[in-house]
């Protein structure tokens, strides 16, 4: 008899490969495994639980047919045959933890039900247990608001713009860039209701987001503490007000009647803002820990919180051993699950001595803001992952914890597929691998691509991959200050030979213009053009310390910008139009948060996250960063003491450019050329000039 979960499984299966080669699905004891066989025309997959079974149809593929699924895959497959594979695996962990609350801002912020229902599909084939789920968090709170006399248009304006829902529930912000459209909170709470569904039947246990001491002014009790995250202020009720375990129970017990409970709670009361304890109350932090824990109990006696170490490293000067000790022995040890989430960069069980038996989950990050660049470190990613594994508190699960989706999918697949396989012999063979996989295809030039950019930009040398540190001139803000001295930042983000990556482009030039290959085509061309933007400013620069104009490096500059614009032009998910027209279809402030969050962040005048997110996007690129750079050089001092009046001009003149790009964005541009000729004219152009780079 088929398991209850074969009907989810079977709609994937036609989702993913078109439904032609018939499936026969059955149980399999024991946990997280599976065995697969094709022959005979047929598929047989035996598994312990429904996302086992996704897996082992994963594996199938890439066993029988040469081909993974990724983000960019074109979809169905359109699979005509069984072909002939046996393959068996077991998960080396037992839960697999999925997205960050930043993803919910920096990619999903304006999807709907067929971008959720692909993104859960590419979940369950990777082995996603544990994901993260915001959408519906709107209706819990204007219910759990509302019982303490808030209205719904009360809550939506707290709320704030759709772009930024993430950083009201982690208590960063609020009343921010809205209020949230009319309807919305209704549409979302129906979307959210399907995606927990569709979690759910698959056999996932989605987090949800609880209580962390942040209230609505208007119910802040008088003299409420306040925290500062961004030059932004927030208020937040004392953890021994009736208030806090008020609300910590009301939004468990909202969100329960409305969306259902797994008993998994996300909650970071401390998330990038340091305790507010300045008054000498050393206690706080835990006095804090104890109220969370004991309002999601007293609502749910099951209830597990899922609390993320980011505030260890990135606050590690406050957070020191002594303070997390006393912070996290205030939760009874299976009341809480730590993620660490920047594993493959800065591991905090390390040095926390595997959170002192804790259950925790080691994760990968990377990317941060939604950055378009390929950038990796494979191999250190591999070693930090196996040695978390083989640590004498190991984790109980992997995760992946990005601030955004759709990007660097090698990074991601990795550490996906090590949740279910060791591979002793390194990254170089699974990297031939995954490129092989990913375009379906085993051809010379495939190969030569994926080892060159294993090589290049997929070998960060343990270099720190953030967005508040350089990533390249091209979105960097100008000013007369930091960005006339980036020299020595420009020189290590070419932290690889020239040649590899030259290389990798001209082998990609030689796979097929779709799908991943076109999207890779592009990116790796884009890495090779902004080297060269890069190098072009310090020409610019070099003549302004002299004393002098240079026209013509002022014009190679620039032009850079345009051929780098009109590249990403020819890939639909390398375009801001692709990005404003989904969040367009939301009406109210939407649009402007889709443009925003890419550009100032914040308001114009508030410098503190100006680029955090900025994507190398047509339309962004030429609209937005050229112009910027245009403004730099039309007031260049020649001279030290002209830089104050020339700073003052340029900011005036930037905050205009970005109020005024915000508001209307740039005029929607043609698709471009197909992605192989406007890449073979990058090389032709750039090509030798990027590979003469030190």
């Amino acid at each position: 008899m088929p398991p209850t979960w074969a009907p989810t499984v079977q709609g994937l299966w036609a989702r993913v490969t078109g439904g032609d080669v018939p499936l026969d699905l059955g149980p399999l004891p024991g946990p997280r495994a599976y065995s697969v066989t094709a022959a005979g025309g047929r598929v047989r997959v035996a598994a312990s639980d429904a996302v086992s079974a996704c897996v082992a149809i994963h594996a199938y593929m890439r066993e029988a047919h040469g081909i993974r699924v990724s983000w960019d895959s074109d979809l169905p497959l359109g699979l005509a045959e069984a072909g002939s594979a046996t393959v068996t695996g077991k998960a080396r962990v037992a839960e697999f933890y999925y997205l960050n609350f930043c993803t919910f801002g920096y990619t999903t912020a304006y999807w709907d039900w067929a971008d959720w229902e692909r993104e859960i599909d590419w979940m369950a084939l990777h082995g996603v247990t544990m994901p993260l789920s915001l959408v519906g968090h709107e209706a819990v709170l204007a219910r759990a608001f509302g019982r303490l006399g808030m209205s719904e248009a009360q809550t939506r304006e707290f709320l704030g713009g759709p772009g930024y829902l993430p950083w009201v529930y982690m208590g960063c912000l609020d009343s921010f860039a809205g209020p949230l459209p009319d309807g919305w909170i209704g549409l979302h709470l129906d979307l959210g209701r399907r995606i927990l569904q569709r979690q759910r039947a698959f056999g996932m246990t989605p987090v949800l987001p609880a209580f962390t001491g942040h209230v609505p002014r208007r119910l802040a009790p008088p003299g409420a503490r306040t925290r500062l995250w961004q030059g932004m202020e927030t208020a937040v009720v004392a953890p021994d007000d009736p208030l806090f375990h008020r609300l910590a129970t009301e939004v468990v017990t909202a969100q329960r009647d409305l969306l259902g409970t797994d008993d998994l709670y996300a909650a970071d009361p401390f998330i990038e803002m340091i305790p507010a304890d300045t008054d000498g109350d050393a206690g706080y932090p835990a006095a804090v820990a104890t109220a969370i824990v004991e309002g999601l109990r007293a609502a749910d006696p099951y209830a597990t919180w899922v609390l993320q170490s980011w505030p260890f490293s990135y606050q590690s000067d406050y957070w020191t051993r002594e303070r997390i000790a006393a912070f996290l022995d205030r939760v009874p040890r299976e009341a809480v699950l730590l993620l660490d989430l920047w594993g493959e960069a800065d591991p905090q069980w390390e040095r926390l001595d595997g959170f002192a038996g804790r259950p925790w989950i080691w994760n990968g990050l990377l990317n941060f803001g939604g950055r378009t660049e390929p950038v990796a470190d494979l191999a250190a990613t591999d070693r930090r992952l196996e040695a978390a594994l083989a640590a004498p508190r190991p984790p109980i699960g992997l995760g992946l914890t990005m601030e955004a989706i759709h990007n660097n999918p090698a990074f991601f697949a990795l550490v996906a597929d090590r949740a279910w396989r060791a591979a002793p012999a390194g990254v170089e063979a699974w990297t031939r691998g995954y490129g092989r996989e990913r375009y379906g295809t085993a051809d010379p030039a495939t190969d030569r691509a994926w080892q060159a950019l294993r090589r290049s930009v997929l070998d960060g040398d343990a270099r720190s991959i953030f967005p508040e540190r350089f990533i390249s001139v091209a979105v960097t803000r100008p000013d007369y200050g930091r960005a006339l001295d980036l020299d020595a930042q420009v020189r290590a983000a070419l932290f690889y030979r020239p040649e590899d990556l030259t290389e990798a482009c001209a082998a990609l030039l030689e796979a097929p213009a779709s799908g991943p290959a076109g999207n890779d085509l592009a990116l790796a061309t884009a890495a090779l053009l902004l080297r060269v933007i890069d190098h072009r400013y310090l020409d610019v620069v070099a003549a302004a310390r002299a004393g002098r104009r240079d026209p013509a490096a002022a014009e190679a500059f620039l032009l850079a910008f345009d051929d780098l614009d009109a590249l990403v032009a020819t890939r639909p998910e390398l375009r801001l139009s692709t990005w404003v027209s989904a969040a367009r279809r939301w009406g109210g402030p939407a649009e402007d948060n889709a443009r925003r969050i890419l550009t100032a962040w914040n308001t114009a005048d508030n410098p503190a996250l100006h680029d955090y997110s900025a994507r190398i996007w047509s339309g962004l690129v030429g609209g937005y960063h050229k112009r910027r750079w245009e403004l730099w050089l039309r007031h260049l001092p020649l001279t030290p003491d002209g830089h104050a009046a020339a700073q003052a001009a340029l900011d005036a003149d930037l905050r205009q450019l970005a109020e005024r790009f915000i508001a209307r964005g740039p005029a929607d541009g043609p698709p471009g050329t197909d992605v192989r000729t406007a890449a073979r004219d990058v090389l032709h152009r750039y090509g030798a000039e990027f590979r003469a780079l030190r």
